[in-house]
């Protein structure tokens, strides 16, 4: 059931991002190992994939709604694995693997287009091109 709306989301990706970019240092995990570089590059990722996406919160607007969900997807999967899959599940997991999930969660919850709105909007930006 997808009951999140693309504006929404495209907020919520930028506040993740920045929090999961601040996590190490918020959360008290920044020991300079990948359990803190993780975070940091998928935080990064995550705010540069919402410029790049064509929605309501993106800027540069290359890549389509869906291929963003299935990044996101990709990525949760990928942050809540990485305790495990970078040997560092002794020293710290949760932020990672809560991370994760609620990526995995947003991103099978939200609207695969953005609203009508949006796209009567840009498709007649075009037109004035």
């Amino acid at each position: 059931m997808r009951f999140i709306p693309t504006r929404f989301h495209g907020i919520l990706d930028y506040v993740y991002g920045i929090l999961l970019i601040a996590s190490p240092w918020l959360f008290g995990f920044a020991a300079g190992g990948a359990e803190t570089w993780v975070a940091v590059v998928i935080g990064a990722l995550v705010l540069l994939q919402t410029v790049f996406t064509d929605f309501e919160a993106g800027i540069v607007k290359k890549i389509p709604m869906q291929t963003h969900l299935m990044m996101d997807f990709g990525i949760g999967v990928i942050l809540a694995l990485s305790p495990w899959l970078f040997g560092f599940a002794d020293f710290v997991y949760a932020p990672h693997l809560i991370f994760g999930v609620f990526s995995m969660l947003a991103s099978l919850t939200t609207h695969r287009t953005p609203s009508r709105a949006y796209k009567t909007n840009v498709a007649h930006e075009e037109t004035l091109r």
